[in-house]
């Protein structure tokens, strides 16, 4: 009997077929160290049939532990070479008992290669787990925790042994969390559904909200059934929740939504990402009062009571806040001091505590607060804090531009000096006045022109001019109705809206009038006798639109002058010669244009940075031999109105290209030539290409022509005129828009248009030195031009000090009187020679410096 036969038969067949069902590999060694058991879990583990490992020693199965003397008990994991060569993962525990006086050692082995892999794919998975930024949460079925990342628990403050074993609901929801959109999504996935996203407030360990983004799968067996559920958490309140007040303010401004729209739109997002929280958003005029601006959550009554409060040391949060320019917080609307005579309101409806922050302007100024009421007395949490600093910044922003979107349609319809309705308001109170009359009504126009306004100018100078018109605009004002409205065309000419009032009525008014101008006003030192010669048309006796009564109205005035001054004349149809004078003088202008008698004066354009020459401006000017030198502002809107207007333009660029080539040629350096063009020239399609043939014709680069078009080119002349100016930019040349903030233009329109340049209007000029108002408006156009990468051009600037605030100001260019008036080409010639030399002698004079002393450097007149 073989060795193999002895060992099989000693071993009970019950015991042997246990062993061989057995998955381990089981093998047994006897103290001479053979094999004596070998099943076939262990041929399977070593690759090895039983007979040649029977009766073979055990340092065939390549095991240390096995070699050591004396064999001791082991177990461990360790990497198992099989008799193929191949390696796999095996647990192996030896153990040691004596048999029949013998020690035999029983070995236990187990593949676990797979298990070995799947615990290095889970540590990596971990690793990688707790390197994201996200945090992770897998739980089973009943929602308890079974593992967290890292970043969860740098997000929630809990750890890891805290958290495992705790329902998820129950750790970090909270009493604003969505739980019925979580449940639903648990739902869905357990009965077999795709997963999902949702966005809620959950809450860390200390009790500071936090808004997530939670994206919710399952892990399922092989059949399909939910094992695990796994959520990947995005703290998205910085990213997403505050930044989406940011896009909710910035898009309201862009489509020019009304800032009491605006408030109430920021109220509503902030109460829906703090829900524990009621907005309020209130406006601080310049007196000190409050003004609610949003607050939709707040009944209207209480609003209402709110409107009118002068702000002052003890009303309330808000009130005190704009007070003192702090934030004031008070926890107990029913205790706090500040609150007692304002308080029955906010408890009756359930509001405990308010806390509100000051908005302030760039200057410093309190002009809102922004307000949360809580519904129980309580302090403000991190997360209420961290909405105010976003709010209240885009508040500032939002309400700025507000009171400067303000100011620039008031500017746009109203005259700067005075205050009063200018010529584009006239046309529409005019038109409600004429709309409104009843049958057998009368509306009375009345012109009035100040006699000898020249002469103040001339003698006491420009700011005593305004002085008089500011003062004539007040006496003017006592001396109508309540009804009656009072405006200013420009310069010394005042029109009277006179609604409701016959031919003998507007006359006793025009009789008041004279009397009242009848004393003298003094200006300074000296008084100044006061005069005007007005003329009245009548609606509808007269005329029945708005130009015919105007017109009317300024010849019965002229009518006046001619009478000597200090009277007032009502139209009649002897005074239709004045349309045979206009008519007289449309003939002359189209003789002038045919004769080329027309020619272009050029005004420098000066760079702030460095006083050399940006460009010139190019303004038409016209001398009749009968009418003498006539105004542009008479003959352009009369070319305007007989259609010779786009003539005039296209004349005008290839005059100013002429030139331009001349002094390219003498070698003066001009690096480009404005030249002002009417809307009516970019209706024409074919613009761009007359463009093109004229800079050919002269051989000038297309950056050598920059064409002037008004706010109205693109706020009112539709796609045919956009469509030319971005063929014209196409090409090369430039695109200025003049007068800028005249004409309330749209800004989210001019930030997708090929502007390559704003100019502001010289109205604004006048006081920009002592009128805050005015530099504020420049300020704006300033940022909004340099913001959308244009250059800004500062036009009528007459003084050193209007020069100094716009360098100031960081405006690019400027031009006005200061440096030279529209000159003819020689005499431009003549300046800017003397203005190179200047600057060539301040440049010397500032290499020739000493240290220490000062360099006087003269600006070229």
């Amino acid at each position: 009997m073989t060795t193999s036969d002895r060992l099989v038969t000693e071993m009970p067949d019950v015991l042997r077929a246990a062993l061989e069902c057995a998955d381990d590999g089981i093998v047994i060694v006897d103290a001479a160290h053979r094999i004596t058991h070998f099943n076939a879990g262990a041929e399977r583990i070593w690759k090895l049939g039983r007979a040649d490992a029977l009766g073979h020693d055990a340092a065939i199965l390549t095991l240390k532990c096995l070699q050591a003397d004396p064999v001791a008990d082991f177990r461990d994991e360790i990497s198992l070479m099989r008799r193929d060569g191949s390696r796999i993962k095996a647990t192996i525990a030896l153990s040691s008992a004596i048999i029949g006086g013998e020690t035999h050692h029983i070995l236990f082995a187990r593949d676990v290669t797979a298990d070995a892999e799947r615990r290095v794919r889970i540590g990596l998975l971990n690793a990688v787990s707790d390197q994201t930024n996200r945090a992770v949460i897998i739980t089973d079925v009943e929602q308890n925790i079974r593992y967290v990342n890292s970043s969860f628990t740098t997000l929630f403050g809990y750890t890891s042994e805290e958290a495992e074993g705790r329902r998820a609901g129950e750790l970090i929801a909270g009493c604003h969390t969505n739980r019925t959109a979580i449940a639903k999504l648990v739902k869905r996935l357990l009965d077999g559904g795709r997963r999902g996203e949702v966005e809620t407030m959950v809450y860390t360990k200390d009790g500071e909200e936090i808004w997530v983004s939670a994206r919710v799968d399952a892990f399922r067996d092989k059949k399909g059934r939910v094992k695990h559920i796994f959520a990947l958490l995005e703290d998205i309140t910085e990213s997403r929740q505050l930044r989406s007040l940011q896009q909710l303010i910035m898009s309201a401004l862009a489509d020019e939504v009304p800032i009491t729209e605006i408030a109430d739109r920021l109220c509503r997002r902030v109460e829906e990402i703090a829900p524990d929280v009621v907005c309020s958003l209130l406006h601080i005029d310049s007196a000190g009062l409050i003004h609610p601006l949003g607050g939709p959550s707040l009944p209207d009554a209480y609003s209402r009571a709110l409107d009118g409060i002068p702000i002052g040391p003890h009303v309330g949060s808000c009130g005190t806040a704009a007070f003192y320019g702090e934030p004031v917080l008070a926890e107990d609307l029913d205790t706090d001091p500040r609150w007692q005579p304002y308080k029955a309101m906010p408890l009756e409806i359930g509001l405990h505590a308010c806390w509100s922050t000051p908005i302030k302007a760039k200057d410093g100024r309190v002009i809102a607060t922004f307000a949360f009421y809580f519904r129980e007395p309580r302090a403000p949490s991190n997360w209420h804090r961290r909405i105010v600093d976003a709010c209240v910044n885009l508040g500032a922003f939002a309400i700025e531009r507000k009171e400067a979107r303000a100011e620039i349609a008031r500017l746009a319809y109203h005259d700067i000096l005075t205050g009063l309705p200018n010529r584009a308001q006239l046309r529409h109170l005019i038109t409600t006045a004429i709309d409104a009359c009843p049958t057998g009504g009368h509306v009375a126009l009345a012109f009035l022109d100040v006699d000898h306004f020249k002469d103040v100018n001339d003698t006491l100078g420009h700011a005593a001019g305004d002085e008089l018109l500011i003062r004539l605009a007040q006496r003017l004002r006592e001396q109508i109705g309540p009804e009656d409205m009072l405006g200013r065309l420009g310069g010394d000419e005042f029109v009277i809206l006179l609604p409701n009032r016959n031919a003998e009525s507007a006359e006793h008014v025009a009789t008041g009038i004279a009397e009242a101008l009848a004393a003298p006003l003094r200006l300074g030192s000296k008084l100044m006798p006061m005069s005007a010669s007005i003329g009245i048309s009548l609606y509808p006796d007269h005329a029945t639109d708005i130009d015919t009564l105007m017109q009317q109205a300024d010849a019965a005035m002229y009518m006046a002058k001619q009478a000597g001054r200090s009277t007032h004349r009502m139209f009649s149809a002897e005074m239709n010669g004045l349309a045979e004078q206009r008519l007289a003088m449309i003939a002359a202008l189209r003789r002038a244009i045919v004769d080329n008698a027309l020619s272009l004066s050029y005004q420098p354009q000066i760079r702030s940075s460095d006083g050399a020459i940006h460009g010139v401006e190019a303004l038409a000017r016209w001398r009749d031999a009968a009418l003498g030198d006539v105004s542009p502002a008479r003959f352009i809107p009369l070319a305007e109105e007989c259609g010779l207007i786009e003539q005039i333009g296209l004349w005008s660029v290839r005059e100013a290209c002429r030139q331009m080539a001349i002094w390219r040629r003498a070698g003066l350096n001009i690096p480009s030539v404005s030249v002002n063009l009417s809307p009516i020239n970019f209706r024409n399609v074919t613009l761009a290409a007359r463009l093109e043939d004229i800079l050919a014709e002269y051989q000038l680069p297309p950056d050598a022509l920059m064409l002037e078009i008004t706010e109205g080119t693109f706020m009112q002349d539709g796609a045919a005129a956009l469509e030319t100016m971005h063929a014209i930019r196409a090409l090369g040349v430039g695109l200025s828009v003049d007068d800028f903030g005249t004409g309330y233009s749209s800004l989210s329109r001019l930030a997708h248009l090929p502007i390559r340049e704003l100019k502001i209007d010289r109205s604004f000029m006048r006081d920009i030195e002592k009128d805050a108002s005015a530099v504020a408006i420049a300020t704006a156009v300033v940022r909004v031009g340099q913001g959308l990468g244009m250059t800004v051009v500062a036009e009528g600037v007459e003084t050193e000090g209007q020069r100094k605030v716009l360098a100031e100001l960081g405006c690019d260019v400027v031009q006005g009187f200061l440096y030279a008036p529209a000159l003819a080409p020689v005499a431009f010639e003549r300046w800017l020679i003397e203005h190179c030399a200047e600057q060539a002698r301040a440049m010397l004079g500032r290499l020739d410096i000493k240290p220490g002393a000062t360099a006087v450097v003269k600006r070229s007149a």
